[in-house]
């Protein structure tokens, strides 16, 4: 009567562990099926480094499992089956190699092992640029290129719309994400950041429109982008009837410190003589035909005057 009970039970038993290695199975399918599925949308596999902390499972053996720092040369050892060179992997291709020790040793006929890696040597997430608050940030759990720009206190008022993703596995291909009024832009922001990524907000072009005009002001351009004289009085909205439109100035930075070009603004905006392409920093300065000291006829009063609109650099 025993023997059988025995028996009966131990009969249950292996049918349960067959139960739980088939669902298994199918489990590890499912899972590597979704994968190839969603594989091009998805960032590059992340790769064992020195100093990560690994977990190592090997299915249904618990003696064979363990929780590894990888050495300085790559290593990882191994209960029973000792070091396994793992540097430069990613976590399937580390779990491959660790089944295919396991076979090779004879310690399993069929072993099934799973590799997570549960601490990286370096978590921090480099966040640069147009932020408030640049510097590197604890990557701990799942965050998006929202959360990190949020944690470096959002972007600066000379932000541009382009943010650069640099992982730190594919140095040479950085991921770019625009800031537009798309109706995607929202699902773009909302990137996956890696651990040892780099990001980069880019900065945005002002050009400054100061003197008798209707809102004198700094207006940002892109890099890409293309603003004129005419294009910047416009956006300044126009000039005042006061204005000494044939005495205005462009003062552009240069290798010799900041230089004073005359315009003639009046015939530019007549279409009588070429407008002129505008540069990140340039100043552009319409006089008024009231006041003439020469005070404020020179390159200092206009400086001035953008030194009272934002803390000119650069000059």
């Amino acid at each position: 009567m025993k023997n059988a009970l025995r028996k009966k039970s131990l009969g249950a038993m292996i049918q349960r562990r067959l139960i739980e290695k088939i669902t298994f199975v199918m489990l590890a399918v499912c899972v590597v099926a979704c994968a190839q599925q969603s594989g091009a949308n998805n960032p590059p596999a992340l790769r064992i480094a020195a100093g990560d902390l690994v977990s190592v499972d090997v299915f249904d053996t618990p003696e064979l499992s363990a929780k590894l720092r990888v050495s300085e040369k790559g290593d990882i050892d191994l209960p029973v089956a000792g070091l396994l060179r793992v540097g430069g992997l990613t976590a399937e291709e580390a779990a491959a190699q660790v089944e295919q020790r396991l076979r090779e040793d004879r310690i399993l006929k069929h072993p099934h092992a799973e590799v997570f890696i549960q601490e990286y040597a370096t978590q921090g997430v480099s966040v640069l640029g147009e932020v408030k608050n640049p510097g590197v940030y604890p990557e701990l759990g799942a965050h998006s290129l929202l959360d990190f720009i949020s944690l470096a206190g959002g972007i600066t008022p000379t932000a541009g719309k382009q943010v650069s993703i640099t992982h730190k596995e594919d140095l040479e291909h950085p991921a770019i994400v625009t800031f537009d009024s798309s109706p995607d832009v929202a699902k773009r922001a909302g990137v996956a950041i890696q651990p040892g990524d780099t990001i980069v907000v880019s900065k945005s072009g002002v050009v400054y429109v100061v003197g008798d005009l209707g809102k004198p002001g700094g207006f940002l351009i892109e890099n890409n982008q293309r603003l004129t004289a005419v294009q910047a009085v416009a956006l300044a909205q126009g000039a005042n009837k006061t204005a000494a439109l044939n005495k205005s100035r462009l003062i552009r930075k240069s290798t010799n410190g900041p230089k004073e070009i005359h315009v003639q603004l009046a015939k530019v905006l007549a279409g009588k003589e070429s407008d002129l392409s505008l540069e990140d920093g340039d100043i552009l300065f319409v006089p008024s035909g009231k006041l003439k000291p020469v005070a404020y006829q020179g390159m200092g009063y206009a400086i001035s005057l953008v030194t009272g609109l934002v803390i000119y650099r650069g000059l």
